[in-house]
Parts: C-alpha cells; structure tokens; sequence
C-alpha cells in the first residue's frame, strides 16, 4: 500500500512551492515522483497541431514524493502516514493513518 495516492491533498515541504497544498493528479512509483494540482508549474512551447493552437502554455511537472507529505485530516497541516489494521478476521483490512492526529486517511 502505498503513503501517497491519487486524490490525496498534500503540503509541499520543499522546493519553489514550498508550504502550498494541492490535490495528487498523478502518482508515479516507479520513478517516486507524483503530479499535484497547481504545483511544480512550468512553461511548455507548443507546436499548433488539428486539436491545439500553437503557443506558451503551463502544466503541472511532476515532483518527488520525499518533497510531499500528506496533509492532517485535521488541520491541514503536514503529517507522516502510518499504517494500521482495521476489524477483525475476514473483514480485517489495512488502511492509512495520520500519525499527527491518529485520523484515518480517506481517499
């Protein structure tokens, strides 16, 4: 299970966008890097092709998930994820915890 997923809201902890909150897009594991809503903006040249017309447009650029952490369910404010089982027997099941608050973390 991973800390960081799609549709989290997260605070940035390092960087240009340092203390700015924004919602996952996109999380990519195998690179640990993840795309935030708002964040890590860059500046793109596009060529105009039949759908798009040329121009300068920004997006998101992806960003390292050490630089994240997810935010408290609380108060907003940054927190560590931590993991912890829930019921019992067959429907026992894993899920996310914030270590600030001791909420569970819902997607």
């Amino acid at each position: 299970m991973q800390k960081i997923k799609k549709g989290d809201k997260v605070v940035v902890l390092a960087g240009k966008d340092k203390g700015r909150a924004g919602e996952v897009l996109k999380v990519m594991p195998k690179d640990d890097r993840a795309v935030v809503r708002g964040i890590n903006m860059v500046k793109r040249h596009t060529r105009q092709s039949a759908t798009q017309e040329a121009g300068i447009i920004s997006k998101e650029a992806s960003i390292h998930l050490s630089n994240l952490a997810v935010a408290d369910p609380k108060d907003g404010k940054p927190t560590r994820v931590g993991f912890a089982v829930v019921g019992e027997g067959e429907s026992a099941r894993k899920v996310r915890v914030a270590k600030r608050s001791g909420e569970q973390i819902d997607v």
